[in-house]
């Protein structure tokens, strides 16, 4: 019976525009398409460390705990399922989900496993990795229900804000290319010390993903357009057969922000150079 509710809980946060299909259970990702799928999962407030307890319960393995805002931790974990897939070529985003502790408003957010899986794996995303990964949450946090931001499931593989505005695809490369991974994250350990470095989740000899710390300035931009989303950081940054690169900031925020509006967006356009300025400090020569 617990398995239904927890079945019947995901499904109405994927379909969080109303549309429904006929037998749910039959197809789940058949029933998305047409619907509007939510970026983030909002529910009752827990301290951080019942949170990642009640992470360790459902089966996901802690990577790292960093402060967005004050009075705020972003919890980011993973499993072994979501690492395989983010193994793929070009797919290392894809490794982590991640939950956001609000003690100041009382609440929790976590990013929605299918809405970033999609958006992330494309072509490549397998729904039922990133649906079990979901059902996984739900079986130890109840209540959970979908956020106001949400983007239709077919736009998700290619999104972007508007004409004229990059795409995933459109990642930043960040200094020149090492011999290999290794090197790479070396590099990025040896600035200012490895203390940028949130995480580090190696995930094939040829494949690592770092989150990483902006500077203070840069960071500010969560306070201005909204808290609420701030699992938007800590940033991260994929170095895979020897490249660092980044999600475009102005692909990443859009993505992680789908209801700003076009004066919202301006009100940080210098934000998205400022993120890119901060990553590529420790892969410079």
């Amino acid at each position: 019976m617990k398995k239904l509710f927890t079945f019947i809980a995901s499904f109405a946060i994927l379909s969080f525009s109303g549309c429904s299909i006929s037998d749910p259970l039959a197809n789940a990702e058949s029933g998305l398409k047409g619907t509007k799928v939510s970026t983030y999962l909002v529910g009752d407030y827990v301290d951080v460390l019942t949170a990642e307890s009640d992470l360790e319960s459902a089966g996901f393995t802690v990577v790292g705990i960093y402060k967005p805002v004050k009075r705020g931790t972003t919890i980011v974990f993973t499993n072994e399922a979501l690492k395989a897939e983010a193994a793929k070529p070009g797919r290392a985003y894809a490794a982590v989900l991640r939950l956001f502790v609000d003690d100041k408003k009382k609440m929790i957010s976590f990013t929605n496993p299918i809405y970033f899986g999609k958006a992330f794996m494309q072509d490549d995303y397998n729904h039922a990795v990133f649906n079990a990964a979901l059902e996984a949450i739900n079986s130890e946090f109840s209540g959970l229900r979908g956020s106001k931001d949400a983007v239709a499931y077919d736009k998700l593989s290619t999104y972007h804000f508007m004409v004229g505005m990059p795409y995933y695809k459109d990642a930043v490369l960040l200094g020149d290319k090492n011999p290999t991974t290794a090197d790479g994250v070396a590099k990025a350990q040896n600035y200012k010390k490895g203390k940028a470095i949130v995480f580090e989740l190696k995930l094939s000899d040829t494949s690592t993903l770092l989150g990483y710390d902006l500077g203070k300035r840069t960071k500010k931009f969560v306070k201005k357009i909204g808290r609420a989303n701030a699992a938007v950081l800590p940033y991260c940054i994929s170095i895979e057969n020897g490249q660092a690169k980044a999600l475009d900031a102005k692909y990443y925020l859009a993505l992680s922000y789908p209801g700003l509006s076009m004066s919202d967006f301006m009100g940080v356009a210098t934000v998205p150079g400022a993120i890119t300025k901060d990553l590529e400090k420790a892969f410079k020569k």
